[in-house]
């Protein structure tokens, strides 16, 4: 899956640790939530949007897979 929130993060010339200084969290989240291996909140999930001027659809949407 292509990382969005770092494209998004990189387009702003944002660091990680100035995309978590601006939103209040650690480097390292930063980095967790780009590599996927952090789930964060809804309410970070705006800020990271608000901070790289993104809409929640635009860095967060995820197509349903089709199983059948």
């Amino acid at each position: 899956m292509v990382n969005k929130v770092k494209i998004a993060r990189v387009q702003v010339d944002l660091t990680q640790q100035q995309l978590a200084e601006k939103i209040g969290v650690t480097r390292q989240t930063i980095s967790l939530i780009e590599k996927g291996k952090y789930n964060p909140t809804l309410k970070l999930c705006l800020e990271i949007c608000y901070a790289v001027n993104k809409s929640l659809d635009e860095l967060f949407w995820v197509e349903k897979e089709n199983s059948i």
